[in-house]
């Protein structure tokens, strides 16, 4: 019996939800002092913050939400510390740009060829 497989995406950024620090800390069950350090690394950014804005008033959007129970099931699962968790995340959106570049270009060839081939 074959089976039938989908993939959805949800385009995270078209979300007008935003958290708090504190729901953020409820969310992603994880202490605030935590949060605090991971944008610190750059791991996760809040919204239009400054220098200036009190951590306290930090708001964060749903891909920032999402990107911090990354990080924790990163970081559970193979012990990184914060900076080998920042280079860890990177390397990854580096991988899945890639992917959607490959993905982008497979289609365009694929265009092409049919093009080429009809005509």
């Amino acid at each position: 019996m074959a089976r039938n497989e989908s993939v959805f995406t949800i385009d995270v950024t078209a979300s007008r939800a935003t958290f708090s620090l504190r729901d953020m800390c409820e969310r992603g069950e994880c202490h605030a002092e935590l949060v605090v350090k991971m944008v610190s690394y750059g791991i996760i950014e809040p919204i239009e913050s400054t220098s200036e804005t009190p951590e306290q008033s930090w708001e964060f959007d749903l891909a920032a939400l999402m990107r911090l129970h990354k990080a924790i099931r990163l970081q559970r699962d193979l012990k990184l510390n914060l900076p080998g968790l920042a280079m860890s995340l990177e390397l990854l959106d580096e991988v899945e740009s890639m992917r959607r570049d490959i993905s982008r270009l497979r289609q365009q060839l694929a265009e092409l060829s049919a093009d080429q081939g009809g005509g």
